[in-house]
Order: structure tokens, then C-alpha cells, then sequence
């Protein structure tokens, strides 16, 4: 008698911005025979480079990477689409005898594969209404109608301010995901540096970014889609999009990606401290998890 089909395996790399998630998914990968996923919002577009940290193919080291320039900037790229696309590759890759491994810092998109999306379908007519709202505006209507999801939201994403709005406008406010039973054995591997250590790297990080042409990089996307869309491809986008502008100097640019990209990584840190042992085991025992500092 054939017993019931065992959910796939899949490793489950998460932590802050400059955590070292895309050299550990590599390692696991080498020593654990895998392909790697990524789960990163801004990296699935062409051209987007330098300001992502994208890996290159030499890094790569044979490694197979899905996920990675699948669009143009001037295209859009959902959770609910990450969700579609990384659950039909887990089934692929699994089914050739790898190990599916997740690995980036788009903990929304995690969250989406594995607890679901609200359900909520898109309403063309309320987002034309919200068309000449200022994004800082729109956060600020969060803030006072769902404070819980506010915390989780980056203030300048307007994209997604806006489809949180949709959700509570819908639903008075926007669901809590739970984790209820997970179509996947998920081992998690948390990469949680020190602060101090962190800040070094964010600020390392961002001082190489700007030394090999992030300026250059975000000028090119600019002129590709304009000032709206330059500012939903995240901070290092909107920054420089301002000083291109000249809405700001250059000597302004690292004291003031740093700060911010500082306070981006925090809010990934209170997301990992969520994902706990008491809630990955009040899902589902399928799932085990290890934190590194």
C-alpha cells in the first residue's frame, strides 16, 4: 500500500539586506545539490543591477538561479506572480532530484508562497481615485487605519501602500497571514548579524554600489520609465531619482541611503523576530528553523 505523497523540501534562506543570504544559498546549494530561487522584488528586473546587488553569473558558480531578470522595468511583477512562478519551480526542481532553495529579502513574498495572499481583487476605479494622493498621504491613512500592517509597510513603496488600502477599504483591515498547513517541508536558515556588524556592511555595501556606477544605473532606468516608477524600485532608486532631479547633492547620497537603508533592515529584523519557534511549531512541525548570527 503506497503511503501519502511527502511534501517537497525546500531550504528557506532569509534576513536584513547585507545578511550574506546569496552567498549561503550558494554554499547550500553546492553541498546540498540545489537550485536557487530568488526572493527578491527587485531583482526579477533587467537592468536593475548595482542598486539590487544582483548576483553575476561568474558568482553564480554553475549554480541554476530562477527568478532573476524575468522582466523589464517597465513591466510589473506581483507576490501573487512570485508565488505562481516559485511554486511551479519547486514541483521542477524537486522533480529532477535538486533541492528548491529560497533564498532573499522580500519577506512578502515568503509570506505569500507560504501563508497565501487576502484574495482581495483590484479595483481600477478606487486606485484612479488615489491618483494625485501623495504617496506620504496614502501611508498616513495606513498608519491610522491599520497600524499592524503600517509597521511592515516601507513609507515610500507606493505600490504596495496603495494595495494595502485596496484590502482594507475591502475588508476594514488587512488580514494577519497564518501559517496554517504549508504545502512544503520548509527548513529555515535565519542570517541575523549583530547590529554593529550589519551596519558595517550596509554602509560597505552601499559605498561599492556608488563607487561602480549606481548613479549611472538609475539614470539609464529613469530615462526607461520615469520618476513614479523609478521610486517603486526601492530606496537607492528614489534617493538618487532625487538627486538627478536636483532636488538634492550628491554629497547627500550615502549619509542618507545609509540611515535609510539602516532603518529597511530593521524592519526585516522585526519580521525574522515573528517568524519564531512557538509560530513555526503552532503551524506545522514540517517546518524547523536555525538562526546565525
Amino acid at each position: 500500500m503506497s503511503g501519502k505523497a511527502q511534501p517537497p523540501h525546500i531550504i528557506c534562506i532569509a534576513g536584513p539586506t547585507a545578511s550574506g543570504k546569496s552567498a549561503r544559498a550558494i554554499r547550500e546549494a553546492l553541498e546540498r545539490g540545489g537550485e536557487i530561487i530568488s526572493v527578491d522584488s527587485r531583482q526579477v528586473y533587467r537592468g536593475l543591477d548595482i542598486g539590487t546587488e544582483k548576483i553575476s553569473p561568474e558568482e553564480m558558480l554553475g549554480i541554476p538561479h530562477h527568478l532573476i531578470d524575468i522582466r523589464d522595468p517597465e513591466e510589473t511583477y506581483s507576490a501573487g506572480d512570485f508565488a505562481a512562478d516559485a511554486a511551479n519551480l519547486i514541483i521542477e526542481i524537486a522533480a529532477r532530484g535538486k533541492r528548491p532553495i529560497l533564498a532573499g529579502g522580500t519577506h512578502f513574498y515568503f509570506d505569500a508562497l507560504l501563508s497565501g495572499l487576502p484574495g482581495v481583487k483590484t479595483d481600477p476605479a478606487f486606485r484612479e481615485s488615489l491618483k494625485d494622493v501623495p504617496t506620504e498621504e496614502l501611508y498616513a491613512r495606513i498608519v491610522s487605519l491599520d497600524g499592524r500592517r503600517a509597521a511592515d509597510l516601507d513609507p515610500q513603496n507606493r505600490r504596495r501602500i496603495i494595495r494595502a488600502l485596496e484590502i482594507i477599504a475591502d475588508r476594514g483591515s488587512v488580514p494577519e497571514r497564518t501559517r496554517i498547513m504549508p504545502p512544503y517541508n520548509a527548513e529555515w536558515i535565519i542570517l541575523d548579524p549583530p547590529r554593529e556588524e550589519l551596519r558595517a556592511r550596509i554602509d560597505a555595501r552601499l559605498a561599492s554600489a556608488l563607487a561602480h556606477g549606481l548613479i549611472d544605473e538609475v539614470r539609464r532606468v529613469r530615462e526607461r520609465t520615469g520618476d513614479e516608477r523609478l521610486n517603486e524600485f526601492g530606496l537607492e532608486y528614489k534617493i538618487v531619482g532625487e538627486y538627478l532631479r536636483g532636488e538634492r547633492d550628491e554629497a547627500s547620497l550615502f549619509p542618507t541611503l545609509s540611515a535609510k537603508l539602516w532603518q529597511y533592515a530593521r524592519r526585516q529584523k522585526a519580521w525574522i523576530r515573528k517568524l519564531t519557534r512557538s509560530e513555526l511549531e503552532k503551524s506545522t512541525t514540517r517546518n524547523h528553523y536555525k538562526m546565525e548570527k
